[in-house]
């Protein structure tokens, strides 16, 4: 597999032929530019060629780089300069960036798919990620909120994330419904518990609030 990905790479790099433009990738945390030839490549053929590297990369942990990581950099820093108009192509790198730690880099794609198209989900969604991830929840909350309104109302994961950031944030009874609704979406017995969990502490707190009056 990684032979196969080395020849892919020097296809690109050799005998692809038109005018060049250079854009950053990284590889074990470093940053360095490569001259990329694309202008006679297939889009659709090189979106298709990315999948796997890309969905691959997603599997690695947090900060670990291999050729998956730096072969989906690659080729969608690429597809985006082919098609700088494309939001998914931004989205991904977003998410790519984010997961090696390369903070300016992820929230700048993200934010130039907003630029894009302000209209799509997808974008608030993983910038909400990325603030959750570090676990600057207000911030979070607003852009989970976003892509909430932006489409992503039956969306399993953002209920989720904005009923599970209301927990945290202390506002139980917000917390349940957006739980609720998200359990509607994707029934689990992992978030049942979270749910009964709530109502249980909600249930006790009216208790201890009555038997004060």
């Amino acid at each position: 597999m990684r032979q196969l990905y080395t020849i892919f790479l020097l296809i690109l790099l050799i005998f692809l032929t038109a005018s060049s433009q250079a854009f950053c990738a990284i590889k074990g945390g470093i940053e360095y530019s490569i001259p990329v030839y694309y202008d006679n490549i297939s889009e659709t053929e090189l979106a298709e060629k990315g999948k796997v590297p890309y969905f691959n990369a997603l599997k690695l942990k947090d900060g670990e780089v291999n050729e998956d990581m730096t072969l989906a950099l690659n080729i969608y820093s690429i597809l985006q300069n082919k098609n700088p108009e494309n939001v998914d192509y931004p989205v991904r790198l977003g998410i790519l960036y984010d997961k090696i730690g390369k903070d300016r880099y992820a929230k700048g794609e993200l934010s130039r798919a907003i630029g894009i198209d302000s209209k799509r989900p997808e974008p608030y969604f993983y910038f909400g990620e990325y603030y959750y991830k570090r676990q600057m929840y207000r911030k979070a909350l607003k852009y989970y909120q976003r892509a909430f309104e932006s489409g992503y109302g039956l969306n399993y994961d953002t209920l989720f994330k904005i009923g599970d950031i209301y927990e945290k944030l202390g506002d139980s009874r917000t917390a349940l419904q957006y739980l609720k609704d998200a359990s509607a979406q994707s029934p689990n017995s992992e978030l049942d518990s979270k749910i009964q969990r709530i109502e249980a502490f909600n249930s006790a707190n009216n208790e201890y609030y009555r038997g004060r009056e």
